[in-house]
């Protein structure tokens, strides 16, 4: 306890801290290995922090080390201020190490990052996801058609009982530029859409649990006149999601789909068909193999392997 303490009070002699905080700046960004963009990175960092080291006019005791840090960049995202405090970490260590710094052990906790919505998502646990007895069927077909035909949420829930062609497995929706597309399903979507369907020959697809209210009517086009229901919304298709998911989006499903064509080593042009996408640029950011498929590659070029 007593040595953490001397740690946190230890501060750079009074005489010259300006030239040992550079002098052990200079050090560091002059360590080999460093790329010149990671050079780059830590000069602008640590120069910002001395900047606000000098407008505070303190001794740079581990304290106001940690109150600099958090005047520079206390209200940047989660993810920059873990990246800036884990470099002032490893710079003070590095400078103590060497002996051009006292040793200041700082508390700049590492804050949670939100998780990635942009990742695809695992097949195995999109499985177990659309195989829960405990899902009503409207809600098991959404999520099976938007992965199996990569469409936007929005063009999957604007479908009509008429626009679907049942037996060949796709619906005509109006794409961007108003021409008229296709969706294309499988099998365990069109099993699914068949049951959710049945008995229906017009309205929206996708329909409320509720009949829609007097007082709050939708719109013709948004009413199932068979039912009295009215099309479901995306807010509330989302949230079903995110409840079910543990915070997973729907935009997660198309990226998933496109992301496990891509690993399967679907050429770019039928993606952007299935997808149709009409930049070759918008669609490679998304197509980014994932865990598993990386895992695969290296497995099926292990040599080792191929040996035995």
């Amino acid at each position: 306890m007593a040595t953490a303490r001397a740690a946190s009070n230890a501060r750079i002699p009074r005489d010259k801290p300006d030239d040992a905080l550079e002098s052990a700046v200079a050090a560091f960004l002059s360590q080999p290995g460093l790329s010149a963009q990671t050079r780059r990175s830590y000069r602008l960092m640590l120069a910002a922090l001395t900047a606000a080291l000098d407008a505070a006019g303190a001794d740079p005791t581990a304290a106001a080390v940690e109150a600099a840090a958090r005047l520079r960049w206390g209200t940047v995202a989660p993810a920059t201020w873990n990246r800036h405090a884990a470099t002032v970490r490893s710079f003070l260590r590095y400078a103590a190490r060497h002996g051009l710094l006292p040793e200041l052990r700082v508390e700049l906790d590492r804050r949670r990052e939100p998780a990635d919505r942009t990742r695809a998502l695992p097949k195995a646990a999109l499985e177990r996801l659309f195989s829960r007895r405990d899902v009503a069927l409207r809600d098991k077909t959404l999520w099976r058609l938007l992965y199996e035909t990569a469409a936007r949420a929005n063009e999957a829930l604007c479908l009509n009982v008429e626009d679907l062609d049942v037996p060949n497995r796709r619906a005509a929706i109006r794409g961007k530029n108003g021409e008229i597309d296709y969706l294309h399903w499988q099998t365990a979507s069109g099993h699914l859409l068949s049951r959710l369907i049945a008995g229906r020959s017009a309205g929206p697809v996708f329909l409320t649990d509720r009949r829609a209210s007097l007082s709050r009517a939708p719109a013709t086009v948004d009413l199932c006149r068979e039912t009295g229901r009215a099309r479901l919304s995306y807010r509330r298709a989302q949230e079903l999601f995110a409840a079910a998911s543990g915070g997973w989006t729907l935009h997660q499903l198309r990226h998933s789909a496109r992301t496990h064509l891509a690993e399967e080593n679907v050429s770019l042009a039928l993606l952007m068909a299935k997808s149709r996408h009409t930049s070759l640029r918008s669609l490679q950011k998304y197509a980014r193999p994932g865990v598993d498929a990386v895992a695969r590659l290296t497995a099926d070029h292990d040599r080792a392997r191929r040996r035995r």
